[in-house]
């Protein structure tokens, strides 16, 4: 049996392809079943298919057999003049619908709609007026742990869901089915096996027959496990984000900026309300503006720009450095249509490896210009045996560690003229506070004049022991400094009580180790041998 020509004609909406087939079918029923017995078709698998059902120009209409089995009998659309029945399919099955024209009578249709059923991976199901379940698709039964259909036709509607949704079931859906023709709304479904609950996304409309009664009832159901782990992977992914220390940014291949995260608002001073549609530009300083078409024209060649540190501006117009990466971001068809930007502020980390640098720096500095001065020492050290030149040595040498230590207090800045003193006459003054006399403003020397004046003051109090005020009970020391308006210090050494004193003929090995360390300031040294005793006065530009 031929169709009538037209036997069909289809369309297109935003989401799907309609076919109409006309044909009056009413005496023909179909008996195909649904693809769980009985003759199948090599026909290409559908993905998906939805019927309009709570449209009043589409009822799928069902009938019973004698054997208990319901089967499919006619879809019928009634629109204006005459009968009409409507094949929905989403648009990726649109080119396998427009070959429908092949079939050349009812029973092949019959059988591809009997195929859609049993392909789709929807749960397809249809139950009678008292909720007995009278057939779920292959599909449906795999997502709930049913075997066959006969395990399908021990079980009730209401069985197919959580407990906490059964009440729901019969105190609102089935009512609602019954007064409206149609609910539809989320609910869990239990797996028969496991007692796994499964979200879905439930719809429940009435099956009528030719007659136009109510004959059964009828689902097209969606397993939203996938969505939902998608939706929570994603709000998990916007959680990441919107928590970020850094800027996540997003925007157009136009340099308009589309997403703009919490990080972003704090590094840039920008709310998201302020950025979201701006050009990125305002987060760029002129002089790199440069860069950023750069990163767009490699974005758009599908490049990724990893940990590319560069200067961008805060609100304000405060700069800051960053590391950027970015990345193009792809839409479904895997076109490029914009790029996402993660900017983290290392601008205390640069700081902090500059200031590393330059400690190193100072410390290689410092080192060298201890070692000559190590050197220096011991190159102006004599004496007349090993043990002397040893104890000499180690004397100068002990006097550099000890202003040393006064520099780390400092974070080597630098060390007061008052700590240098104390610390090198101490020993000297252990059993008499009032034999030394220190005074003077607070004076900080920078490193290499604290080492010079701790040399020098340990070449004084070392030649003060042995010959001068310091080598008896009753001698006495007065060491003062003071500022000239030039900007000279003044340093005066002076002994009293002491053995007498005389002008030495020839210059002694400490006397030419303080011109040296004094002449190192661009200072000058004057020794005057007075018979009471020693007095040096100093002068360098402190």
């Amino acid at each position: 049996m031929h169709l009538p020509s037209p036997t069909f004609r289809l369309w297109r909406t935003k989401w799907a392809t309609i076919v109409e087939v006309r044909r009056n079918l009413a005496k023909s029923p179909w008996v195909s079943h649904f693809g769980h017995s009985g003759e199948r078709v090599g026909f290409p698998l559908f993905r998906d298919m939805r019927l309009a059902s709570r449209s009043s120009h589409l009822e799928p209409v069902f009938r019973a057999r004698a054997n208990g089995h319901w089967r499919l009998n006619e879809l019928i659309s009634l629109r204006g003049e005459g009968r009409s029945w409507h094949i929905i399919v989403v648009e990726q099955l649109s080119a396998i619908v427009r070959g429908l024209g092949q079939f050349d009578d009812e029973g092949d249709l019959a059988r591809v709609l009997a195929s859609l059923v049993a392909a789709s991976r929807e749960f397809i199901g249809i139950a009678d007026l008292e909720g007995k379940a009278l057939f779920v698709n292959e599909a449906g039964c795999k997502l709930v742990g049913l075997r066959d259909l006969e395990a399908v036709y021990s079980t009730r509607i209401i069985d197919y869901f959580a407990a906490d949704d059964q009440r729901k079931i019969l105190q609102e859906v089935l009512p609602a089915v019954r007064d409206t023709g149609f609910w539809e709304g989320e609910l869990k479904f239990r797996h028969f096996e496991t007692g796994q609950l499964i979200p879905v996304l439930y719809n429940i409309f009435p099956v009528r027959d030719s007659s136009g009664a109510v004959a059964a009832y009828g689902t097209v159901t969606r397993n939203l496990t996938e969505s939902r782990f998608a939706e929570e992977r994603s709000r998990s992914l916007a959680s990441i984000v919107e928590s970020s220390d850094d800027a996540i940014v997003s925007k157009n291949l136009d340099g308009t900026i589309t997403n703009w995260n919490r990080g972003a608002e704090r590094i840039f001073g920008y709310t998201a309300e302020e950025a979201i549609g701006r050009p990125i530009m305002i987060v760029i300083p002129e002089d790199r503006q440069g860069e950023e078409r750069e990163i767009l024209t490699r974005i758009r060649r599908g490049e990724r720009i990893e940990h590319f540190e560069t200067i961008h501006q805060r609100k304000h117009g405060s700069l800051i450095t960053v590391s950027l990466t970015v990345s193009p971001v792809r839409n479904v068809d895997g076109k490029i249509v914009g790029a996402s930007k993660i900017a983290r502020d290392i601008t205390e980390q640069k700081r902090a490896q500059e200031k590393i640098a330059t400690l190193a720096h100072e410390a290689e500095h410092r080192s060298k210009n201890l070692l000559a001065s190590v050197q220096a020492l011991v190159n102006f050290s004599n004496s007349d045996t090993p043990e002397g030149l040893k104890e000499v040595i180690g004397g100068r040498i002990q006097a550099l560690a000890n202003v040393h230590s006064l520099f780390v207090e400092t974070r080597w800045i630098g060390a007061e003229l008052s700590a240098i003193a104390t610390q090198e006459l101490a020993p000297y003054c252990e059993q008499d506070q009032r034999r030394v006399s220190i005074d003077g403003p607070p004076t900080l020397l920078e490193p290499t004049t604290a080492q010079s004046i701790a040399v020098t003051l340990h070449e004084l109090a070392t030649n003060a022991a042995k010959y001068g005020s310091l080598c008896n009970d009753n001698g006495r020391l007065d060491l003062k400094w003071q500022h000239k308006k030039d900007g000279q210090l003044i340093l005066r050494w002076a002994e009293t009580g002491g053995p007498a004193v005389q002008e030495p003929t020839r210059r002694g090995f400490g006397s030419r180790v303080i011109e040296r360390m004094i002449g190192q300031l661009g200072g000058k040294v004057q020794f005057d041998w007075r018979r009471e005793g020693l007095v040096c006065e100093i002068s360098f530009r402190a």
